[in-house]
């Protein structure tokens, strides 16, 4: 377990506490971020191993698996719970930072271009370790309504940022307008659950094969610019 001697409170109604020293040449805020990165590295490795792994895991293993104390747990979270919440709070940051970088790239780019750009970039974050797609799409299901809300929230950003996305591409007249929150919605759950399958190695292909269909998959959602106003014909 880490050995670095742990900093004192203040107690109640005694004089205000020194400046923390540094031990091994770290300051107390500095062995707090490790500590606090050493247990969620954990996270990730315990509770991405399999089906159920977060709901089988706890704190002592968790521990164990970072090299800390029970104590030294308790002091950055309350529970596994808050563990996992922050991982996948992580993991959907780091993903809409990516994405957002890649647009800033592709302003001037056809709506494939710019969304073809914004997936790849997502699915990079995702794919860069197998234990983080489980971990933000199956582990954080239907763990506690707080964290289910956590969820849906993350999911209603990434469907709201492709629908302002599509909205803008209508605005230019690429596409035509009209109200994409369902097909936008239909797609980042395809989105998510063909990253979880091919990732597992359920889907035998290369990320360029998966990253092709589902580009094939979003063109086909999408309504051509309406060329001359009339009401397409019934073919039956």
């Amino acid at each position: 377990m880490e050995s670095d001697e742990p900093d004192e409170p203040d107690e109640p109604g005694g004089p205000a506490r020194r400046p923390a020293r540094a031990y091994g040449g770290k300051s107390a805020e500095q062995r707090k971020a490790e500590r606090r990165r050493r247990l969620l590295d954990a996270g990730v490795d315990l509770f991405g191993t399999g089906p159920g792994a977060y709901r089988a895991a706890s704190v002592a293993a968790l521990c164990a698996r970072a090299g800390l104390s029970t104590r030294q747990f308790y002091e950055e979270f309350r529970n596994l719970e808050e563990v996992l919440a922050a991982l996948h709070q992580h993991v959907q940051k780091a993903a809409q930072t990516a994405v957002l970088a890649a647009l800033a790239e592709v302003t001037e780019g056809t709506v494939r271009e710019r969304v073809e750009s914004a997936f790849r970039a997502y699915a990079r974050v995702l794919t860069a370790h197998p234990h983080l797609v489980r971990i933000a799409f199956v582990e954080v299901t239907g763990v506690t309504p707080e964290l289910e809300k956590q969820r849906l929230e993350a999911r209603k950003g990434w469907v709201g940022l492709l629908v302002a996305a599509l909205d803008e591409a209508a605005a230019r007249g690429e596409i035509g307008a009209r109200d994409y929150r369902v097909a936008a919605l239909g797609f980042v759950g395809a989105v998510n659950a063909l990253l979880y399958d091919w990732t597992t190695g359920y889907v035998d292909a290369d990320l360029d094969t998966i990253v092709d269909e589902l580009m094939r998959m979003f063109m086909g959602l999408l309504q051509p610019p309406d060329a001359g106003g009339a009401p397409a014909t019934d073919p039956g």
